[in-house]
This record gives structure tokens, C-alpha cells and sequence, in this order.
């Protein structure tokens, strides 16, 4: 990964947003890495709050595209909030994760699932019918044992958090992340 990646792809977050809202942004985004396929989250937070989170979980188009597509998904129409207003802008922070491709974690069952997850490094992707659930490695901040972990996945994909079913797939992933506020610290 190059240096100046995350700085880049911020940058790139960031004047998306603000041309939405109709501010004027350059950002330096002429590089060809930029159009290879991609996959990212695009995270908002202000005072250390959540303000927004959209994301793609598959390289389906160029990373470029998939920054900004997200950037604008997560400030004006993640359901949870209101739309960003232009005043907010200058208090909200930019988290990018770079996701690597999914990878199946093959459990006989939950107990096996459990003994495989990595908390703090895996991204988890809950399947079963039509309920899917994901959370990014950093939510193991929030719950550190893999079997909380995996309840509230269950629970954000409408099932009970004790649900558990022979036909529930699980995916991996990992992230390479950047916090806006960490770029201007350092």
C-alpha cells in the first residue's frame, strides 16, 4: 500500500461531500491505483460520535467511484441520520476502510464459528435467507468477546441474537483504515 493512500482517499471523501453540499474542493485524486476495483466504508463521526456509515462490501467498481459514491451515501442517506448540513462539515471527521476481499469461515456451527473470529481484525459478514448483517474490525471496540460480537450481528440482521441455523454463512474480511483526525495529527 502506498504512503499516501489514506491521506488520498480522505481527500478524495472529503470534496465529495462538500461539492454536494455546494462548497468548492479540489482534491488531488490523478492516480492510476485509483482505478482499480475497489472496495471501501466510508465512516462519519463528530465529537467522537457516529454521524454516518456506508459502505461496499465487494470490489464492484473503481476505487475512485466507490469512495465517493460511499462519502456521499454516508453523509446524505444513511437511514439513521438526517442529511449532513453544509455548517456540519467543518466538525465532522472522514474514517475510510479499505476492505480486502471476502474470504467464507467455514463453522460446523456457532460454537466452531466463535473459536475462528480474530477480534480486531476481522470484518464480519453475517448471512442466512435474506437477513445480512455486517460489522468492520473496529466494532470489536465495542464488543470485545467474539460471542457479543456475533450476537449483535445477528441482532442488526433482524434475527434474534441467540439465532443460530445450519444454513447461516459467515465471511471475513480484513480493512486497512485511516481516521482524518489521526492524518492531521501526525
Amino acid at each position: 500500500m502506498r504512503p499516501e493512500t489514506g491521506e488520498v482517499l480522505i481527500d478524495i471523501a472529503r470534496g465529495a461531500i462538500a461539492r454536494e453540499l455546494g462548497r468548492e474542493y479540489r482534491a488531488q485524486a490523478v492516480a492510476p491505483w485509483l482505478d482499480e476495483p475497489g472496495a471501501t466504508f466510508i465512516t462519519l463521526m463528530q465529537s467522537n460520535q457516529l454521524r454516518g456509515c456506508i459502505g461496499s462490501l465487494r470490489a464492484h467498481r473503481p476505487l475512485i467511484d466507490d469512495v465517493k459514491a460511499n462519502a456521499i451515501a454516508a453523509a446524505f442517506r444513511d437511514p439513521r441520520f438526517p442529511p449532513l448540513r453544509v455548517e456540519e462539515l467543518e466538525k465532522t471527521d472522514v474514517e475510510i476502510s479499505l476492505l480486502s476481499a471476502l474470504e467464507p469461515l467455514d463453522a460446523t456451527d456457532e460454537e466452531h464459528a466463535l473459536a475462528q473470529l480474530k477480534p480486531g481484525v476481522d470484518g464480519i459478514v453475517f448471512l442466512y435467507g435474506h437477513h445480512q448483517s455486517t460489522f468492520l474490525p473496529q466494532v470489536w471496540e465495542q464488543f470485545s468477546e467474539p460471542r457479543e460480537f456475533l450476537s449483535h450481528l445477528k441482532y442488526k440482521a433482524g434475527l434474534p441474537p441467540d439465532f443460530w441455523d445450519a444454513q447461516v454463512k459467515l465471511q471475513r474480511y480484513t480493512v486497512s483504515k485511516w481516521r482524518e483526525q489521526d492524518l492531521k495529527t501526525s
